[in-house]
């Protein structure tokens, strides 16, 4: 089976160097993370981008168990930063640990009217897909 866009390449070396030098707009979107059980019912959608005030949990790595809000999304270094996830420093200062958005889980969303009306739109899309399937 061919390629079936023809706006985009199928080399492995275009498509990684699309993906870093990605703009803001398109990080925002890549940079998204699976809800959790609870939302993914109640919006009727898998993941969204990441944003900040959201409460997340860590699903991965060496920070897995922890939950914070998320303090700033660092698009770019594709990394989140989250309450209470911190390193210490040898100076005694604390800096914060990056994490990536897929080894995450969001458990509450900071709501507002864009956000309701993406959530909205994309499970208004996902349940036509299942009611087609049906």
């Amino acid at each position: 089976m061919g390629k079936i866009s023809k706006a985009v390449s199928v080399s492995r070396r275009k498509s990684r160097s699309a993906h870093h030098s990605a703009p803001s707009s398109v990080r925002r979107k890549i940079m998204s993370a699976p809800l959790s059980k609870e939302l993914r019912g109640k919006h009727h959608t898998r993941s969204i981008p990441i944003r900040k005030d959201d409460v997340v949990t860590i699903v991965r790595g060496k920070y897995k168990g922890a939950e914070g809000k998320v303090t700033q999304v660092y698009r770019k270094k594709w990394v989140i930063h989250v309450d209470r996830v911190v390193k210490d420093k040898v100076n005694g200062a604390s800096a914060p640990v990056g994490v990536h958005p897929s080894n995450v889980i969001v458990t509450t969303l900071k709501l507002d009217k864009d956000r309701k009306a993406i959530l909205d739109r994309k499970g208004k899309k996902s349940q036509d897909t299942d009611m087609a399937e049906a």
